[in-house]
């Protein structure tokens, strides 16, 4: 009797197991791989229903028009996972940038003996600690059933920024090197780009906090 997000369910949809050859057994699903610029490891697919059958005992919670709802509610876990996965590939970034600098040697001594480059490193570590802890408390409140859209929002929109910036700046270190497949930091880079956007754009995040601050 809606047309508004009211009206909208979630219903578990069973899928057979599939195989590289064949994907998408189950009748009325199919699907193809979208092949991205990085974050490999995670495949992202095209999916079609067509006369796609889901048993109504399926129905997400039993009771209809909560689908919103639900979904609402994955989006802190959602986000604060995202900013921990954040932090996982910016650390990356600086153990990949620090390494490199140690070994690389220009003038007779490592790459990171120069200021401008230790304090690249440096400024990393700073920021991927601040984003950690945050992370950390957005968790803790989630993990003691806390409203923590506000710190998750914060925690997801810091964190992806921190990834690219340690990702940036690691391959500033690199040099030329590091433009070259061959190294590393070319994929840490492209794998950092994407935690801007999904789970929520950088945007979203910031109309989150800014709209939390006015309540």
């Amino acid at each position: 009797d809606t047309t508004d997000y009211r009206g909208l369910s979630m219903f578990l949809a069973e899928k057979t197991p599939g195989t590289d050859e064949a994907p998408f057994p189950t009748p009325g699903m199919s699907g193809s791989e979208i092949e991205v610029l990085g974050y490999r490891g995670m495949k992202e697919y095209e999916l079609a229903f067509d006369g796609f059958k889901v048993k109504g005992e399926n129905l997400l919670g039993g009771v209809p028009g909560q689908g919103f709802k639900q979904l609402m509610q994955t989006f802190e876990s959602a986000r604060i996972q995202t900013a921990a996965r954040a932090i996982g590939v910016a650390q990356n970034a600086l153990e990949v940038g620090m390494q490199y600098a140690i070994d690389r040697k220009q003038f007779g001594k490592s790459l990171i003996a120069f200021p401008r480059v230790s304090g690249k490193l440096a400024m990393m570590a700073v920021e991927i600690m601040i984003a950690r802890q945050l992370t950390y408390y957005a968790a803790w409140q989630k993990d003691h059933d806390k409203r923590c859209d506000l710190e998750a929002g914060m925690a997801k929109l810091l964190g992806a920024r921190v990834a690219w910036a340690a990702a940036d700046n690691a391959l500033q270190i690199h040099g030329g090197n590091g433009f070259a497949l061959e190294y590393q930091i070319s994929r840490i880079l492209c794998d950092a780009r994407i935690l801007n956007i999904f789970e929520g754009a950088a945007e979203i995040q910031a109309q989150v906090i800014a709209r939390r601050l006015l309540d």
